[in-house]
């Protein structure tokens, strides 16, 4: 048996390979890669960068200062593969580095140097190390039985020539097995590459282990603490991971950026790309991005006041009082945009305009558009040239329109909830539009999703989401689509960038298409706009946070808290297991014997209901039409019966 090199520290003066693989689905390059390579280079003698999928000539640009070859490959077989082509690629050439760094773009960095950990790394006699390591588990949680074994994470691994040099390095990347899914990458390389070169005797070592930290995955559970221990890299996961699986690890993402920034680590880099690339409602949820924000203003004054337009849907002059005199809270000028179906109106509505006499108003115009689409269609057609001809760096968006279906109380806890949410008090007003000074890539603000009066939790895609997916692909909007609620301005009142609303502006839609559908089942396109218009943002880099007034954070959370804990009342676990419970079950429907049944197999025998599902379903409807048509005649019946006894 041939005796394997002796590990070998890396020697003062060597030469190091880095090989960091991308993928975008826009075939471009998110900044903070050349940014996360430029720091990478000084520790490298050749970065070789290789591009899963197609590349523009604008992400060339981006990658050619800070490497020395981009190989472009197809999308196949994730990082792993792509590691492999650049390996082959490079051949025997690889004999002139003494270490091979194979990483990739699943991580923010450098957020502390690089420096240190190649330094104290290299001083260590071993034939690979990573970053940071994972725990054995059993039963292996991808897999649900046999062992997910200790080893070291694959987005970082450092190999010394001693071991890509060896038989058994050649032999691994000859015998690779195709990885067509994301849990064949995980289960058939990262998993196994730790244990198969151990046990052919080669060392490792890892920079930051899990031991040292409170849990078994600390670089998606503790980031910050990497952080603070000097890890010079963030992974992107903590950030866009399924939120009831983090809230049950009690990971804050508001946190890690909040430790990011405070080393140094430009915030907009995180917010850019993850707005682009991830679900919205996803990334406010792990990022912990609302913002509960007092009266008293935060800040001195800005050294530039934003410049400012009010465009405020007003059909009835009755609303003048409740919605311009939310105005008075804005604490610049600001020039008012008043939208209205009639324009024999106008006199009136100015009168009313004068008796408010918001102090900020500097100049008011009344424009007369079609009922079609309403506030909507009256912001981005109406208004249109308003927000494209650079003359303001926010636009307020407000209206008098409350929901008509709705009890008195729940319409005027639409309209408190709406304007104070955004116009509180004129303290109030300073630290909202302090948030779009901090942060050059903000691109709008609103209320959260309304809850209190509202079913819109659990549904508030509805019947929209078809149509919102044929606007996105003819919008080019690659931004992922929320699974079963949009992040979206619900009761379409926001504050927002001019620029961030571009993909709206551009969409070429008419008042006509505005108008209402004769059908009730196809979907209004003011709502499906409304529900898109954090998406269109998110395409061209601004990401969205939500606010809430002290009071409106008190009533929401009290309120949300104990609907939670009735909904839980009847489910083990933690939410996370809750609601995967309940997602296995499906829907529920108004419980009738067709549904109780199909829950029942779907969670017992979910093998049998899934080769039973093409039979029951038709059956299933026929059944239930049956029963609705049954329950109907005996309602008729019992009716008569009783007008009978009447007469």
């Amino acid at each position: 048996m041939t005796s394997l090199p002796l590990p070998a520290s890396f020697p003062v003066g060597g030469r190091r390979l880095v090989v960091y693989v991308v993928w975008d689905r826009r075939g471009g390059v998110e900044d903070f890669v050349p940014f996360a390579l430029a720091g990478l280079r000084e520790h490298a003698a050749r970065v070789l960068v290789v591009v899963n999928g197609s590349l523009s000539e604008e992400g060339r640009a981006k990658l050619e200062p800070v490497s020395d070859e981009i190989l472009v490959r197809s999308n196949a077989g994730f990082d792993i593969w792509a590691h492999k082509d650049a390996l082959d690629h490079v051949g025997d050439a690889i004999g002139e580095f003494d270490e091979v760094l194979l990483t990739n773009d699943t991580w923010f960095g450098p957020v502390r140097p690089y420096g240190p950990v190649f330094d104290r790394m290299g001083e260590r006699a071993v034939h690979f190390w990573g970053m940071t390591d994972h725990v054995r588990q059993e039963p292996n949680p991808f897999t649900g039985k046999g062992v997910l074994p200790y080893h070291l994470q694959s987005f970082w691994i450092a190999v010394r020539r001693e071991m890509f040099l060896s038989e058994a390095w050649r032999r691994y990347w000859a015998e690779l097995p195709e990885m067509p899914t994301y849990f064949d990458a995980v289960l058939k390389h990262e998993a196994v590459f730790t244990e198969t070169f151990a046990q052919d005797g080669f060392t490792h070592d890892v920079a930051f282990p899990e031991s040292d930290h409170p849990t078994e995955h600390p670089a998606l559970f503790n980031p910050d603490l990497l952080v603070e221990d000097g890890c010079p890299l963030v992974k992107r996961r903590p950030l866009f991971h399924y939120p009831p699986f983090m809230n049950r690890h009690a990971v804050s993402g508001r946190r890690i950026v909040e430790t990011m920034s405070a080393y140094g680590y430009p915030a907009e880099l995180v917010w850019s790309n993850l707005a682009r690339n991830v679900q919205p409602k996803v990334l406010n949820t792990d990022a912990g991005m609302l913002e509960v924000l007092p009266d008293r203003a935060l800040a001195d004054e800005p050294e530039t006041v934003p410049r400012l337009a009010v465009v405020a849907h007003l059909p009835q002059t009755k609303d003048v009082p409740r919605v311009v005199g939310a105005l008075r809270s804005v604490p610049h000028p600001f020039d008012l945009f008043v939208t209205v179906h009639d324009a024999g109106i106008e006199p009136e509505l100015r009168e009313a305009i004068r008796a408010v006499d918001p102090a900020g108003l500097a100049e008011t115009e009344v424009r007369v558009v079609p009922e079609h689409g309403r506030d909507m269609s009256a912001l981005l057609i109406g208004c249109r040239d308003v927000l494209i001809d650079g003359r303001y760096d926010l636009v307020i968006k407000v209206h008098g329109r409350t929901p008509r279906q709705r009890s008195q109380n729940a319409r005027r806890y639409f309209s408190r909830y709406q304007l104070e949410n955004l116009l509180n008090s004129p303290g109030y007003v300073r630290n909202v539009l302090a948030l779009f000074d901090r942060e050059p890539g903000l691109g709008l603000v609103y209320p959260p999703m309304m809850h209190v009066g509202y079913s819109l939790p659990g549904r508030a895609w509805s019947f929209y989401l078809p149509r919102a997916k044929q606007i996105c692909e003819d919008a080019g909007i690659q931004v992922p689509l929320d699974g079963i609620s949009p992040l979206a301005p619900y009761g379409g009142m926001w504050i927002g960038r001019p620029s961030a609303l571009r993909r709206l502006l551009d969409m070429g839609f008419t008042f006509a298409d505005y108008e209402r559908p004769r059908s009730k089942s196809v979907p209004a396109l003011t709502k499906v706009i409304e529900r898109l218009v954090s998406y269109a943002a998110a395409e061209d880099g601004y990401h969205t946070r939500t606010v809430l007034t002290g009071e409106h954070a008190s009533i929401s959370h009290t309120s949300m808290e104990y609907k939670v804990d009735q909904l839980a009342s009847t489910t083990p676990g933690y939410p996370l297991e809750q609601v995967q419970f309940m997602h296995r079950a499906g829907w529920m429907g108004t419980g009738g014997a067709v549904a109780m049944t199909r829950m029942y197999m779907r969670i017992n025998h979910p093998d049998l209901a899934r080769r039973l599902h093409p039979v029951l379903h038709p059956v299933g409807r026929v059944v239930r039409v049956g029963l609705r048509t049954a329950k109907a005649t005996l309602r008729r019946a019992r009716t008569l019966v009783k007008g009978g006894r009447d007469d």
